[in-house]
This record gives structure tokens, C-alpha cells and sequence, in this order.
């Protein structure tokens, strides 16, 4: 992780004092407990999403005016301290157990991703382990590193140099899958993932998830080569041209298997010395926002006809500027609660498509932090199932879902 100071030029310094009136800091509310109501008022119309257009989260969010974007010079993540995240937190909530179902075999899923991923592995309130406890004879294979990019690094100059690929970047963590470097070198530092990795059969994965764009943006990385002002770019070393690499590896080893892309989760960035920046709507790198990587996947959802689940605007949950508190650690990394939550939406995803539960499901929940509860189920209430999904209610009622029955 990198420690550099932030550097505002005058005119972000403009920016910054044209948005919140005045330096805000980290722990600094005003009377009603909001932070940056300028700002808040810039993004209200993201929370005008429909059902439909949740389902159809390829569908670039609404565009913020670019007078209003932040740039900030060398922008750092924060360091992260897993302790503080895991056992305290985890001891509150105990989770459902894992059950046995009679199904013909366990499904695979393989997590590519940054920390977001990575963060809880240790102890199993990482999102691919509650992920596994919510899907029938689910078993997750947790690839995730931390500090991670989509793209290749730029310090990498022959990317064709298999022998001694190093990055573990989601291309290089591809190569490894399929074989093509010695993943035995590449994930060396990374025992646990390297064990995980040696258990997979690309042959026999059903889902692979990718989520990665954090770390492309805080090292930024281009998002395209088309709008990087570099016409001979390697496409490798920008977020679209490493995603499409990535995938186009994985739909090779894995012809059955269903990919599914997560966008960067949303988040809000301090200086060291507590100034309040901006969130992932407003602040850019120089590249773009944290917005605009999200929006790119969305592109290469769209171009490969993937299911790609909204995790920054407010579509499936609550996390935003007023709950970040409950769902970030940090302001940028979830904390056990928010994997906890992010957990259940996802399970939704292969549970519907398996057919265990109706996709109703997956298309109406809608989680409120100071609302959850990670030991409940989720069912949508008959009396709006039966209008709004009719077909699928007929299958509810039949008992045919199973992991949603009808009470008796």
C-alpha cells in the first residue's frame, strides 16, 4: 500500500471548497449527521433504479456533471488493519449453518478480486465464505489478493515473458488457472491462494466472480486504450483490455462455466490530514472517478452478455455516505457486516440461475444495514409476488424452489 501525502492542486482546492463550503474532516457531521450535503445532492438521482434496471446493471449509472469532479493527485489507498475487522465484529453475528442438500454435485465457484475479496479468508468472514454457506453444496475458491489490479502493471514491459511472469494481476492470475506461467512462482508470497488454486479444475468451475477496479484506480491505470491518449498502448495495461484478456482465459478453460463481474464497491476518500475529498462519484484520479472503472465494466459486461452486479450505487443495499461508517472499515474496505451483506446479494445470483430460488428474489431485495440481520432468509411477501411474477409464484406455490417453500 502506498503512504504518499495528497496533493490538491489550486483548482481541486477550488473544487473541494466550491462542493463542501469548507475542509471537512473524517469525523466532522453536521447537526442532522450528514456529510457533504453539496454532494449529496449532485447523486440524488442515482437512487432513482428500478427493478429492471437493477436486473440490467450493464447499464452505465447516470453520468455526474464533469464541473463537479475532483481531481487529486497521488490519491492512496489506506493501509488496512484486518484485526480490527474480523474477530470483534464476527462474534456478534452467527451466521447460518451450512446445510446438505440432495443435489448431484457441489457447485464450484472460483472469486477472483482485490482485498474486498481477500479480506476475512483468514477466518472465514471473507464474501466467498458466506457466500458457500448460502448456496446449496456450494464450495468457493477464494483467489482473491489484496493491492491487486485488473490490469498489468505498467513496470511490466514483455508481458509475452511466461517464464517470468510475477504480476498477480487478474490476468496473470488467469495465465496461472490455465497454466501458462508457473503459478508455484507467481503466488509464492500467497500460500493460501496457491493452495486454493491447486483444488480447482478449470473444467468443472460453474461460476467464476471477478471484482477488481480499486487498485486500478488509485495506481491509475487507463481504462481504455481509446480514451488513454496512447495509441500504441498495450490493451494489457488498461482496465478493459486486461478484464477482456482475463475472461477470454477463463471462457477458454472453462467453456460451461458462467462469469459473473462485480464492480468496484463504493466508497469516500480523506487526506492524511483528515480533509474530507470527495466520493467515488466525484473524486478522479486524473483518469476518472472510481465510477468511471465501474461504468467500464459494465461495458465488458455488456460486450460479452455477462450478469454484472452493481455494487456502487445503491441498487442492492444502503452503503452509501450516511451508512459508509457500518459498511466500511476505512471508508473504502467492508467491513465483517458489509461482506456479511454483500455476501447474501451474490448468493442470490447463482441460487437463481441454479433455479434453487425464484430470480424474484435476486431482483427485489434490497438490504438497509440498520435493518439486517445475516441469520434471516430473505422472501419476497406473497401478496406482491403473486402480481408481479405470476409464473414464478405458480412454482412457489408447487414447492418446485428449493430453497423457497411456501409456509404451510
Amino acid at each position: 500500500m502506498r503512504k504518499n501525502l495528497s496533493k490538491l492542486t489550486a483548482i481541486t482546492m477550488a473544487f473541494v471548497l466550491t462542493l463542501t463550503g469548507c475542509s471537512l474532516g473524517a469525523k466532522e457531521k453536521d447537526e442532522s449527521g450528514s456529510e457533504a450535503t453539496e454532494q449529496a445532492n449532485v447523486e440524488e438521482s442515482l437512487e432513482e433504479t428500478s427493478v429492471t434496471s437493477t436486473e440490467n446493471s450493464s447499464a452505465a449509472p447516470n453520468e455526474v456533471p464533469s464541473d463537479r469532479i475532483i481531481v487529486v493527485e497521488d490519491l492512496a489507498e489506506p493501509e488496512i488493519d484486518e484485526s480490527a475487522s474480523s474477530s470483534t465484529e464476527a462474534s456478534v453475528y452467527t451466521d447460518q449453518e451450512e446445510k446438505t442438500y440432495e443435489i448431484d454435485k457441489e457447485l464450484e465457484m472460483v472469486f477472483f478480486g482485490d482485498s474486498q475479496f481477500a479480506n476475512g479468508r483468514s477466518d472465514g468472514t471473507d464474501i466467498a465464505s458466506y457466500v458457500q454457506k448460502r448456496v446449496p453444496n456450494g464450495k468457493a475458491y477464494n483467489l482473491g489478493i489484496g493491492g491487486t489490479t485488473a490490469a498489468l502493471e505498467y513496470t511490466t514491459v514483455n508481458y509475452q515473458d511466461y517464464e517470468n511472469w510475477t504480476s498477480t494481476c487478474f490476468v496473470g492470475m488467469a495465465y496461472a488457472l490455465e497454466g501458462r506461467i508457473n503459478r508455484n512462482q507467481v503466488l509464492a508470497s500467497y500460500p493460501e491462494v496457491l493452495e486454493q488454486m491447486n483444488q480447482v479444475d478449470p473444467a468443472t468451475v460453474d461460476y467464476y466472480f471477478i471484482e477488481y477496479g480499486a487498485n486500478d484506480f488509485f495506481n491509475k491505470i487507463q481504462l481504455d486504450k481509446w480514451s488513454s491518449g496512447y495509441a500504441d498502448i498495450n490493451p494489457l495495461h488498461t482496465y478493459y483490455g486486461a478484464l477482456k484478456a482475463g475472461i477470454d482465459v477463463l471462457r477458454n478453460i472453462s467453456p460451461n462455466a458462467t462469469i459473473i463481474l462485480i464492480t468496484p464497491f463504493y466508497g469516500m476518500y480523506y487526506a492524511p490530514d483528515g480533509t474530507y475529498l470527495g466520493d467515488t462519484y466525484v473524486t478522479s484520479n486524473g483518469v476518472g472517478t472510481l465510477q468511471d472503472y465501474a461504468k467500464k465494466m459494465n461495458n465488458v459486461a455488456e460486450e460479452y452478455s455477462l450478469y454484472c452486479l452493481d455494487t456502487m450505487t445503491r441498487t442492492k443495499c444502503d452503503l452509501y455516505m450516511d451508512t459508509a461508517s457500518q459498511y466500511l472499515m476505512d471508508n473504502i474496505h467492508l467491513t465483517v457486516t458489509g461482506r456479511q451483506i454483500f455476501g447474501r446479494i451474490i448468493a442470490h445470483i447463482p441460487n437463481s440461475m441454479e433455479g434453487y430460488e425464484p430470480t424474484a428474489y435476486r431482483q427485489t431485495e434490497y438490504i438497509k444495514i440498520a435493518e439486517f440481520n445475516p441469520d434471516e432468509y430473505y422472501k419476497y411477501p406473497d401478496e406482491y409476488f403473486a402480481s408481479d411474477f405470476p409464473e414464478e409464484y405458480e412454482k412457489y406455490m408447487n414447492g418446485e424452489y428449493l430453497l423457497a417453500k411456501p409456509e404451510e
